[in-house]
């Protein structure tokens, strides 16, 4: 078996060969790294101390990770812990945010490349935030006694039903699973129905929540504050994670509203950094005065222009402590929804769009606290921030139900940390454990 998926495996890197190439070369994607994904050429760890490997897939798994990182090295500040990423994003914000720590991109699931990972790393556990499982991966983490764990679980209706399709073939991979610290019971429940023993899940919460900052003037907000040259008259409007057609909908919105309302100001933060150049144009073309965040100087931007586009990666959990609207992104097309909970911990008025499968127990939550607006249209997204500029009390009141749903949901981190921790005590089972 092992063998048949590196031949599969071989064949659609083949066959994806080309396009690879050609987003290489169109957007600088998939240039780093070959010698970690193709030969599992990672840092060497010489160290004997106890070892966590964490994997975070992407720029959202990274930020996620943050809190399970801190409390681990506040816990055990002796312990080893490496970090690895799959796409270019969220290697770059790692590098940033871990720069003490080890950070390499993760092997493709060929037996050579991951067994010769696990060799360099030699971690006590792996683990693996939300879920990315890999059967050759998890075989070779077994053999050598690896503890395998899921932090933050999250099984989607459309990943469930993928996964139960293949019945057999993947309950032998779930079997395998020491632990599991899912976000919610509907979660653990999935886990369990695909064959990951019951006493190996837990429900612990999401991590989302104990990683969103709640205080507006940390370093980083009041630095970009003062940069921009908020005062503390202006109204921002933070249109974050966006993706076509989003900022043209955030755009209309304030052409429409900025004469009436002149202290308005307008960020939009795209989700991915290859639309930059893109917004750039679709802000160009709307007649409107703006600028980028990448072109400031020591001094920070033009106090007269009112419009930003933030061109750089990594910043935008500090931007949502700077606004007083919020819209986020990724929900009125395919991806079904971005990070709503770090505007809500900030206390903005937040909205976003239909789409949000990928967060639907915090869109639950914070639709059930009144905290939250669903915004159909860019129609309903103009009429939304009319609302929040022509009523501050409605506007103060979202803010603080939201902040209130995020707080009543903390305390994750410190869950899955206790799980993890146990399996350093937890004797070893047999090497491979087989589904019932």
């Amino acid at each position: 078996m092992p063998y048949l998926l590196n031949l599969i495996y071989a064949a659609l890197l083949l066959v994806a060969a080309p396009w690879l190439a050609w987003q290489a070369a169109r957007t600088g994607k998939y240039r780093e790294g070959w010698l970690s994904k193709l030969f599992g050429q990672v840092p060497l760890r010489t160290s004997d101390a106890r070892c966590v490997w964490i994997h975070a897939v992407s720029l959202g798994e990274v930020a996620l990770i943050r809190s399970l990182v801190d409390e681990l090295r506040r816990r055990h500040p002796t312990w080893d812990i490496v970090i690895s990423t799959t796409t270019l994003t969220g290697h770059d914000l790692a590098k940033t945010r871990y720069a003490d720590l080890p950070v390499f991109y993760f092997p493709l699931d060929f037996t050579w490349a991951v067994g010769r990972a696990l060799d360099r790393i030699r971690p006590d556990v792996l683990v693996l935030a939300e879920l990315e499982l890999w059967p050759n991966l998890i075989r070779a983490a077994r053999r050598r006694e690896v503890k395998i764990a899921v932090a933050n679980g999250r099984l989607s209706d459309k990943s469930f039903g993928g996964y139960a399709r293949l019945g057999r073939l993947v309950r032998p991979m779930f079997a395998q699973l020491d632990l599991v610290a899912t976000q919610n019971a509907a979660y653990a429940e999935r886990f369990t129905a695909l064959g990951t023993p019951a006493d190996c899940v837990h429900v612990t919460g999401s991590l989302k929540f104990d990683g969103a900052e709640t205080n507006r003037h940390n370093p980083g907000t009041v630095k970009l504050r003062t940069l921009a040259g908020f005062e503390a008259s202006d109204i921002v409007l933070l249109a974050g994670s966006t993706q076509e057609p989003e900022e043209q909908l955030a755009i209309d919105a304030y052409k429409k509203l900025s004469q009436r309302y002149p202290h308005l100001r307008l960020v939009i933060v795209p989700r991915h950094p290859e639309r930059f150049a893109e917004v750039g144009r679709t802000l160009s073309a709307s007649g409107l005065i703006w600028e980028r965040r990448s072109g400031w100087g020591p001094r920070g931007g033009n106090r007269q222009v009112r419009v930003l586009l933030v061109d750089q990666v990594g910043e935008l959990a500090a931007w949502w402590g700077a606004a007083t609207i919020a819209y986020v992104g990724g929900s009125m097309g395919e991806r079904q929804g971005q990070n709503m909970i770090e505007p809500a911990a900030y206390g903005c008025a937040v909205s976003f769009g239909p789409k949000t499968r990928n967060f639907r127990d915090v869109v639950s939550a914070l639709l059930a606290a009144e905290a939250a607006t669903v915004v159909l249209d860019g129609r309903a997204l103009t009429a939304f921030v009319e609302r929040c500029l022509g009523e501050p009390t409605f506007t103060a009141e979202q803010g603080r139900r939201a902040a209130a749903v995020v707080a009543s949901q903390l305390g994750a981190t410190a869950r899955t940390v206790d799980l993890l921790e146990s399996l350093f005590t937890a004797p070893n089972t047999i090497p491979m454990r087989t589904a019932a």
